[in-house]
Formats: structure tokens, C-alpha cells, sequence
């Protein structure tokens, strides 16, 4: 993941049943690149081992900070000193109260307490204990020092009680992770507003007019400008996909709910990405009723959507950014629609070309700016969303 690879994270795990959901974070963490330290609590070996996360990481794993026959020793400040974020999940209601109170008691406090890297602590206990005064205060003053709370989530727990109190899943952690990193990016401070997935046009109650898009572009859009610091808007059509964290979305449904939502989000923004395969037609008038099958067929009457980009083109001091899904003549309708919407960068693919089509994990994309066309290899959507993301980067700062 771009703002992962080789970064130097500590990961604390104290004692929760939720040590486990650790050893699927560290192996993900892991694999997207980064160089991971894993530094468990004397509770925490009580539900897993060391030896786990260090065959997940290929680093060694340190729980007793006394411990003379082991590197922990003289590492202990060291981690603490190169670490670029600590990571403390799950954090039980004691490791949160010694973090917070500024006890090194153990190697996940006595980090916390040498550390200047940001600090994430993801939650994990019973719901009485996660509400009780106590805890919640202690996560309040980390919050006044500038830590990062992440959860904890409502659900069924080990003790068979349902509330507040599950760890956030894996994937929400390692989004909290992004975000936290990606702070002080090169679009730190800047607004930048998304567009997904397709439109709906209705019919009748049952019935809609629209197309195949996924959304998987815009989300990774979303992410990648995120991960570089921005503040993230994602006006969404209808999307099968987990909200990306930290992102505001903002779901609709209808071209003219995705014009009105983009354009006013667009009054203070700095750059706008138009991945949203929005729906050129719509029925002219959507029935009432559902339409019953009939024996002579059925025929539709269509009048135009609202040209979001047209519109947008019309801005001036923000960085417009297109996109041109295509079947045919890529080119030539990509640089027809990039003059005739005023844009500074288009993003044109062939929907038809193996693993450019909607719903596909990767894209093939070709960037025109005007001047330039650069072509990209086949790749991730986030790998492209974040070449993107460095041409729209360079445009704000110009």
C-alpha cells in the first residue's frame, strides 16, 4: 500500500481475547511492506506467542523487558526512537491505563511513555469495563495528548455480552494506520472531493436505468488522496463497498442528488476527481407503479442528465479531474471530453480490454493533461489511483 511500504511500525498487543485479530493485523501490515516490531504485554502471551508474530513479521517479537539474554534490552528505547507509529491493538483497559498515566510497566507503556511517533489505540475489553469512568477518562486525556482512538465497535464479545467493546476490524485498524501516517502529505490540508460508482435512474418502484461501475476506482481514489494527507469527500452512487475510514461519504442514488451533492462540496474545495460512471439519460418520467410485463413490449422515453463535469468546468482555482471509460476510439473521445469540459487531467480506459472492466481489481489507464499523454501499465486500482494522485498534487501546488 503506497504510504505503508517500508515504514518503521511498532505493534503492541496486550492481554484480550481480541490478541488474536493481532496476528492477522501483523501479517497484513507485514505484506503491505512495512518493517514491524511486536511487542507483547506478559498478558498477552497468556493468548498467543511471541513465536507467532515472529514468523507473521521475520522480526523477533519482545515481551520482557528485564529480559538480558534477548535484544529487548537495548532495544527497547531504540524502537521507540526510529518507530514512525505505535500501534497498540488490541489495547485492554489496563495497558490504556498505564499508557495513559505514564507507567512503564511493561515494553508496551515503557514505549508509549519514550515514543514521539503518533500513537493508536484500538480498544478491546468487556463493555462494563470499556464504559466505566476510569477508562474512559484515561482514553480522554490521550486523546487531549493527540493520540488516536480507533473503536471500539457494538458487537456479540467473548463473554457473551453484546456492546461496546469489540476490537475494530483489521482493515479499519490498518485505514486508521493510513490516515494517521499520511498526515503532513503533499495534500495535507487540502479538499479534495470524489465521485463513485454508477448512478441509478428509476423507472418504476422496482425498476432502475444505469450501468455495470462498481465504484472500486473512486474508493481507491478516495483512499489514496486520504493516505497523502487530504480531506476527503466521496459522494457515492450505490456501492457494495466498505466506507473507507477517515473519508466522509456521502451517498446518493440519482445523477441530480451526485450534481447537487458534488457542486456544493465543490465550493471550498481544491480538486475534484469525477470517477463516478454517472448516467447520461434517465427515464423522462419514472412511474408510480410497477410496470406489469405486457404482451407488446415496452418502450421507454429518455431526456438528458445533468452534466456534472460542464458544470465544474465553469470553476475557477480548482484542479478538475475526469475520467473516460470507453469501448472505442479511446483517444479521440478522451481528449474531445477533456477540451470540451475544461478539464486539466483526463483518465481514459478501455472498458472492453482485459482487467479494465467494471468491477475489475485493476485498471489500464492513459493520462492526458493537454500537452502529455503517459500510459500506464495494467496495475492495481489504488496503484493508479495514486499515479493520479500525483499529477493532481503537482496541479494544486501550481
Amino acid at each position: 500500500m503506497y504510504n505503508l511500504t517500508d515504514r518503521q511500525i511498532v505493534l503492541g498487543v496486550s492481554g484480550s481475547i481480541a490478541a488474536y485479530k493481532a496476528a492477522d493485523l501483523a501479517s497484513k501490515l507485514t505484506q503491505a511492506g512495512v518493517r514491524l516490531d511486536v511487542l507483547l504485554t506478559p498478558a498477552a502471551v497468556e493468548f498467543v506467542t511471541p513465536l507467532t508474530f515472529q514468523s507473521l513479521s521475520g522480526r523477533p517479537a519482545y515481551v520482557d523487558m528485564f529480559d538480558t539474554s534477548s535484544a529487548a534490552a537495548e532495544l527497547h528505547i531504540e524502537l521507540a526512537r526510529r518507530a514512525e507509529a505505535l500501534l497498540i491493538a488490541p489495547a485492554s483497559a489496563t495497558t490504556i491505563a498505564r499508557v495513559a498515566l505514564g507507567l512503564a510497566e511493561d515494553m508496551i507503556s515503557l514505549t508509549a511513555l519514550a515514543t514521539r511517533a503518533p500513537i493508536i489505540v484500538c480498544p478491546a475489553m468487556d463493555p462494563q469495563m470499556f464504559e466505566h469512568e476510569a477508562t474512559q477518562g484515561h482514553l480522554e486525556t490521550l486523546r487531549g495528548r493527540g493520540a488516536h482512538v480507533v473503536g471500539p465497535e457494538v458487537g456479540r464479545l467473548a463473554s457473551g455480552h453484546t456492546g461496546p467493546g469489540r476490537m475494530s476490524e483489521v482493515d479499519t485498524i490498518i485505514g486508521a494506520l493510513r490516515y494517521v501516517l499520511g498526515r503532513g502529505g503533499d495534500l495535507g490540508g487540502k479538499k479534495v472531493v470524489v465521485s463513485a460508482g454508477g448512478t441509478q435512474e428509476p423507472i418504476d418502484p422496482v425498476r432502475y436505468f444505469g450501468n455495470y461501475s462498481s465504484g472500486k476506482m473512486g474508493y481507491a481514489l478516495a483512499e489514496a488522496a486520504r493516505d497523502r494527507g487530504a480531506d476527503v469527500v466521496l459522494v457515492s452512487g450505490p456501492a457494495a463497498l466498505p466506507h473507507p475510514y477517515a473519508v466522509r461519504l456521502l451517498s446518493v442514488r440519482r445523477a441530480a442528488e451526485m450534481r447537487d451533492a458534488v457542486l456544493d462540496e465543490c465550493a471550498a474545495a481544491d480538486a475534484v476527481i469525477m470517477a463516478a460512471a454517472v448516467a447520461d439519460y434517465q427515464p423522462a418520467e419514472a412511474v408510480g407503479q410497477k410496470i406489469k410485463r405486457r404482451r407488446e413490449g415496452l418502450s421507454l422515453s429518455l431526456v438528458r442528465t445533468p452534466d456534472i463535469l460542464a458544470e465544474l468546468g465553469q470553476r475557477e482555482g480548482l484542479v478538475k479531474v475526469g475520467f473516460a471509460a470507453e469501448s472505442e476510439e479511446l483517444l479521440a473521445n478522451a481528449r474531445r471530453k477533456l477540451e470540451e469540459k475544461g478539464l486539466d487531467l483526463i483518465v481514459a480506459n478501455d472498458v472492453t480490454a482485459e482487467g479494465c472492466g467494471f468491477g475489475s481489481d485493476t485498471n489500464k489507464v492513459i493520462l492526458l493533461d493537454g500537452q502529455s499523454e503517459e500510459e500506464l501499465p495494467l496495475l492495481d486500482k489504488y496503484e493508479v489511483a495514486a499515479r493520479v494522485l500525483d499529477r493532481v498534487a503537482a496541479l494544486v501546488r501550481r
